[in-house]
């Protein structure tokens, strides 16, 4: 079996293949990675509930209280973590924690500013987020979507185009030239949010399988923090574009 590709850039390219069968007191398994995973997900809340409470506090007392540094000082330090553990494996059991909190802060106060000009919009995205990971879970599990060859390069070539894109516009914002009309509330912007959720989603099955294959193939045990945040990072990605979804469709109805 091929383990070398995945789209996930966070499970970089030959990792399987280079670590399968090595030495080691104690081999990565799907438990340990259900294990890490959740206690992620709850350094991502933690964080969260601190920029989202502090926003809703400066939105009740009318007072800023400082938060856009914290949003961006956490996004930044995140960023910096995924790229360092995307090629230190080995330092995931001490970053990943690190990297769950930073995106924590940057994804609750960004939730807090969306779910003042939408109530009840957070709650949705946060449903619809864990209802297709299990969904995608179930169909990966019964092999009705199994990552094969071909899945895994589509997926790369769309995922590696998203980001193409995503820098592209960043650039040329950078210039002046408004790209609204491509992430907006328009029909492009609508369509354009509803491809990147699908890309989104249907990379889940592709951490579902680095971590199914690599406790198969007897990975060093850090693995397990190194599947989880791959999973995270998807997870927070997912998310992020589902809450953008459901801003253009209300911001649509109003």
């Amino acid at each position: 079996m091929n383990f070398n590709k995945t789209s996930n850039p966070t499970l970089g390219e030959g990792i399987l293949n280079r670590f399968a069968f090595s030495a080691t007191d104690r081999p990565m398994t799907v438990q340990g990675s259900i294990n890490k995973t959740a206690l992620l997900l709850a350094l991502v809340i933690a964080g969260a509930a601190f920029t989202w409470s502090r926003v809703m506090t400066s939105v009740e007392s009318g007072v800023a209280v400082g938060i856009r540094g914290w949003m961006i000082g956490g996004s930044v330090v995140a960023f910096i973590l995924a790229i360092v553990i995307s090629f230190r494996q080995n330092l995931a059991p001490v970053l990943s924690p690190i990297y769950a909190i930073c995106e924590g802060l940057f994804i609750g106060a960004m939730s807090a500013y969306f779910e003042v000009m939408f109530p009840g919009l957070v709650l949705r995205a946060v449903l619809l987020t864990f209802s297709v990971m299990f969904a995608l879970l179930f169909l990966y599990k019964m092999r009705i979507v199994r990552a094969t060859e071909r899945f895994r390069t589509i997926l790369i070539t769309a995922t590696a185009g998203i980001a193409i894109a995503y820098l592209i516009t960043f650039i040329i914002s950078l210039f002046g030239v408004n790209m609204s009309f491509m992430y907006g509330g328009g029909s492009l912007g609508l369509i354009v949010s509803l491809i990147v959720v699908a890309i989104a989603a249907l990379n889940l099955v592709l951490d579902f399988d680095f971590i199914e294959n690599g406790a198969e193939s007897n990975l060093p045990s850090y693995f397990e923090w190194y599947g989880a945040f791959g999973l995270m990072v998807t997870l927070v990605w997912l998310y992020i574009q589902i809450l953008r979804l459901l801003a253009i469709i209300a911001g649509r109805r109003n």
